[in-house]
């Protein structure tokens, strides 16, 4: 077990790089199960999420071999087993891309229902739903925890979200795209990493157009085949460190990203008084004087995303007024609120609606980590704050974060992973 000590008040400056998208990543890696051929990817993200999504490969018979930290190869030619087994499933919640992955190249698909982050109900509805649209059967009932789905051939087909999802759309692309025919998926997801998944699979061989709008067409096609690819930078930790740079008045450069991603965090943060340039793929944030009040409602793509939620939030508690951050996309997602009561945060919650009474300033005090970016929003409020904080449950956060503690000691914080005993653990 660990945790991460901070000791806050310190101002983060210098130059920090940006790794692959941790949200693009767990839906590519799957996605290699359709090729007929070995894929090298890069610019992976080194996090556990990813290391998870290469033993349920292994586990289903894949090779995989790392030719760098940011590199791998992956031969899924090897694959033996439609069948990803619960022990690694219950681990993170992207695996259930291994169901359109896997449906799309056998025809049958079991996986085991998706662990991850707690906050809220996050139910695969629109998953299966465009599943039996293409012609597969889902049973009604979930046996053993397992969600199974098969089918002889899958058909192209006309499906029509009921709410805007990035799994359902990923999923059902990744089951749709050797099918026959065409399919067209209507109110899709238009995030960064729908678009990213999309051209991996074009660059494989596939026939999709639309990625990025709210209608995907997909012309099935019979075979894939190996690629080279490099993932787009990571939207969410680049916006994890603006949100740093805000917190503790700092003036930091965020190196490998794509400016257009961030637009809407860019537009928030100069809102609440921040400088942030563009400068190519980089974008240098500065803070000078006191945060600005404001309000924020999470929305899809191209609104501001839910999971910078927390992050902005931490900002908002030091803010010089009153704010109301509204998550239209996921339920009780303010559990993190309590931890920043613990520091002197004034807020209250209501339902999907937190309210932040601006404090001049948060003090350290033990929290903990109730997600991954909960986890993120702990260490930048620790930053930001007054004296020592601790931080407990951090593999939530290192799901999602890459060389985290280093990259922000790069920037002059006082941050170090401390490794505590387990209270089962026998004394001598």
């Amino acid at each position: 077990m660990s945790r991460y000590r901070i000791e806050g008040g310190r101002r983060l400056q210098g130059e920090v790089t940006i790794g692959g998208a941790k949200n693009s990543a767990v839906a590519i890696i799957p996605a290699v199960v359709l090729s007929d051929g070995v894929c090298r990817i890069e610019n992976i993200p080194n996090i556990s999420d990813i290391f998870v999504s290469f033993e349920i490969l292994k586990a289903l018979g894949a090779q995989v071999r790392m030719l760098d930290p940011s590199t791998v190869e992956i031969d899924p030619r090897t694959i033996c087993s439609h069948v990803v087994p619960h022990e690694l499933a219950r681990n993170m919640r992207a695996s259930y891309y291994f169901l359109g992955s896997l449906l799309g190249k056998f025809g049958v698909a079991r996986v085991s229902m998706p662990g991850g982050c707690n906050f809220g109900l996050r139910p695969i509805d629109q998953h299966l739903k465009g599943f039996t649209a293409l012609g597969a059967t889902v049973p009604p009932m979930i046996e053993n925890g397992m969600i199974e789905a098969s089918a002889t051939h899958l058909i192209g087909n006309s499906i029509y979200l009921d709410v805007v999802s990035v799994g359902a759309t990923i999923n059902i692309m990744l089951a749709a795209v050797k099918a026959r025919g065409i399919t067209i998926i209507e109110n899709a997801a238009k995030e960064p990493h729908i678009v990213d998944v999309a051209n991996f699979l074009n660059a494989m061989g596939a026939d999709i157009r639309g990625a990025g709008t709210d209608v995907i067409k997909i012309c099935g096609v019979p075979h894939l085949y190996g690629t080279s690819y490099s993932i787009i930078p990571d939207q969410i930790e680049a916006g994890t460190f603006m949100a740093a740079a805000v917190a503790t008045g700092g003036d930091v450069l965020i190196k490998n990203v794509v400016p257009k991603h961030l637009e809407s965090i860019s537009a928030k943060l100069q809102e609440m008084g921040a400088t942030v340039e563009e400068i190519d793929d980089m974008v240098r944030v500065r803070m000078d004087g006191p945060i600005r009040h404001c309000n924020v409602k999470t929305m899809p793509h191209p609104g501001f995303p839910t999971d910078m939620q927390p992050q902005i939030s931490v900002l908002l508690a030091m803010a010089d007024g009153t704010s109301a951050v509204t998550d239209t996309v996921w339920e009780n997602r303010f559990r993190y609120v309590d931890e920043l009561r613990r520091m002197g945060a004034q807020a209250q919650v209501n339902g999907k609606v937190a309210v932040f009474e601006g404090v001049p300033m948060l003090t350290g005090a033990p929290v903990k980590a109730y997600d991954l970016r909960a986890g993120a929003a702990m260490v930048i409020a620790g930053l930001a704050a007054q004296g020592r904080t601790e931080i407990d449950d951090v593999h939530y956060i290192e799901r999602g974060y890459e060389y985290f503690i280093e990259k922000l000691r790069g920037l002059g914080a006082e941050i170090c992973r401390v490794d505590i005993p387990s209270p089962y653990a026998k004394r001598a």
